[in-house]
């Protein structure tokens, strides 16, 4: 069990200073010693919002992150801190908690458009904070989320003619979930004279105005970015927790001191962040632990200060070569030690010498391919739920159970298969995740085929055994790919064990031509020493005979 990390308080992990921002080594080392799966929440706002008030309750505390009492904004930088997951064992909950955006000190709003982006990079849940309702004027103060394809990329090449907010595929899949937190909440939900949840309330103010004035694009593109690229979005309502005269003592209030009503609102959000805050996770499925976040606060702060902008894929290669090195390391390290244990030099036989190297060598050949298979899994099924949640929350809705829908959905799941196999770098598992995927979702599919009253019996029918052979040909084919699989891998580890076999019989013919060579030289020293002392003993024989 990985040992867990307490923190009695946060720690500064990106400081401010100036405008520069810089990591905290000594919060790095924190990271750096976390090795169980990260859950981030990040949270930004404007100044004096309370986003402090709302990161202690989820540390499970009252006091921890500065709450400030005036105008100044309290927090400078991210701050960071560590604490065990409520929900989730073996995982840690990394709270992250930024300085108040639009500080009228700071001069200029650069500076506030890193920290936004930085908290989005590094986070798998974003909670934006704000006051009061959800109009016009916080739509205008969340002009930073606009900024972000100016700060962050996902590629390190991207496509010049690449439509920036269109086409925002890329950063969908890494950017984290949105929560949406109104404080001080005085109004009604309702629209149209029709009560709202909150998250109604919240789709209805992203709802886009038509039009094509200069007006409505600056009405429309916050909207239209938060809807791009945050897929799953959450709102959150409170009121006002005491009065007003009273907020500046709210970190020495006690639960029953403060608006039951209130109280009640901050325990469902804490409880929605604990139960659905994912863990960080990077392209390709890679979860990330302590280190791997270290890495990639590294590698972001280090783009922004040679003026670059955060690249993902970037920070990605970085992680996998800080990896890849240390791997290549311990894995030497392993061969050197085993073999030192086992192998007794001199064996009586090489091939006595290379079963032992094979066995080794195989060991650490079936754990890469398991990592591998492992990979390549966690990547497809991350990916399944990327393409597939839309069409599953359009069959929830009742979209395709109407007639005519069956065909719809068919060319629906059709078009999203498509897109599934154009996802690159999938691995050795992608197509047996996809049919187990399928195969799952075949009584929704049924379903839909027996409610749709277009068709006719016959012709429900003959869908269902169409079905059927598709499924049993998708079947044949997994199995088939199995097989070739397996007799790649094989090919793969006999080629491995012939090449090794030549690597380390060249290796013992050159040790062995060289020996030859030495004892050559030896005893043509000798010889010639040999020689030298006969012909002393023949000059003294002729100098006494004499």
């Amino acid at each position: 069990m990985a040992p867990e990390i307490h923190m009695t308080g946060p720690m500064c992990l990106i400081e401010n200073t100036n405008g520069e921002l810089v990591a905290n080594p000594e919060a790095l080392k924190i990271l750096s010693a976390i090795t169980q799966p990260v859950v981030v929440v990040a949270i930004v706002g404007l100044y004096r919002t309370g986003k402090s008030y709302l990161m202690n309750k989820l540390a499970g505390k009252n006091k921890g992150f500065s709450l400030g009492s005036t105008v100044k904004s309290h927090t400078k930088g991210i701050w960071m801190w560590c604490v065990p997951h409520p929900k989730k064992p073996e995982h840690t909950l990394v709270l992250l908690d930024t300085e108040g955006l639009g500080d009228v000190k700071k001069g200029d709003n650069q500076n506030d458009s890193w920290i936004f982006a930085l908290a989005v990079l590094l986070s798998s849940t974003f909670v934006y904070n704000s006051m009061g309702t959800i109009n016009q004027q916080a739509m205008d103060q969340l002009y930073y989320v606009t900024e972000l394809t100016h700060r962050i990329r996902s590629k390190s090449s991207p496509d010049e003619n690449e439509n920036e907010v269109e086409d925002s595929a890329d950063f969908v899949s890494f950017f984290p979930d949105f929560v949406w937190t109104l404080r001080d909440f005085s109004l009604d939900l309702e629209a149209d004279g029709q009560p709202l949840t909150a998250d109604e309330y919240l789709e209805y103010s992203l709802k886009l105005t038509q039009g094509t004035s200069e007006k409505d694009k600056n009405f429309n593109l916050p909207r239209l970015c938060i809807r791009k690229f945050f897929p799953k979005k959450k709102c959150f309502v409170f009121d006002l927790p005491i009065h007003h005269r009273k907020l500046a003592q709210l970190e020495k209030l006690q639960d029953e001191e403060l608006d039951p009503e209130f109280v009640q609102q901050v325990a469902d959000f804490c409880s929605y962040i604990f139960s659905n805050s994912k863990t960080k996770t990077l392209s390709g499925g890679i979860q990330v632990n302590g280190p791997r976040l270290e890495s990639l606060v590294l590698t972001y702060i280090d783009a922004i200060s040679r003026g670059d902008l955060p690249c993902m894929e970037n920070a990605v290669l970085a992680l996998a070569q800080i990896e890849n090195s240390a791997a290549v390391q311990k894995a030497i390290a392993h061969y050197d030690q085993q073999m030192g244990q086992k192998v007794q030099l001199p064996t009586e036989t090489l091939q006595e010498l290379l079963d032992l190297h094979r066995a080794q060598l195989d060991k650490k050949r079936d754990d890469f391919c398991k990592q591998n298979q492992e990979a390549s899994s966690d990547r497809c099924s991350a990916l399944l739920q990327v393409i597939f949640s839309p069409l599953e929350e359009e069959v929830k809705a009742g979209i395709y159970s109407k007639p005519g829908g069956y065909r719809l959905f068919i060319q629906k799941l059709q078009d999203l298969e498509k897109k599934y196999y154009e996802e690159p770098r999938k691995g050795i598992q992608a197509e047996e995740i996809l049919q187990t995927y399928l195969k799952s979702k075949e009584s929704v599919t049924d379903a839909i085929l027996q409610t749709d009253q277009i068709l006719t019996e016959k012709e429900k029918e003959i869908e269902v055994e169409r079905v059927k052979a598709e499924s049993a040909q998708a079947s044949a084919k997994m199995v088939e790919e199995m097989q070739i699989k397996y007799q790649q891998m094989m090919e793969e580890k006999e080629k491995s064990y012939q090449e090794h076999v030549k690597q380390l019989t060249e290796k013992m013919e050159r040790e062995r031509a060289q020996l030859l060579e030495e004892q050559e030289k030896t005893l043509t020293s000798k010889l010639q020493v040999s020689k030298c002392i006969t012909l002393w003993f023949v000059f003294l024989f002729s100098v006494c005979s004499s």
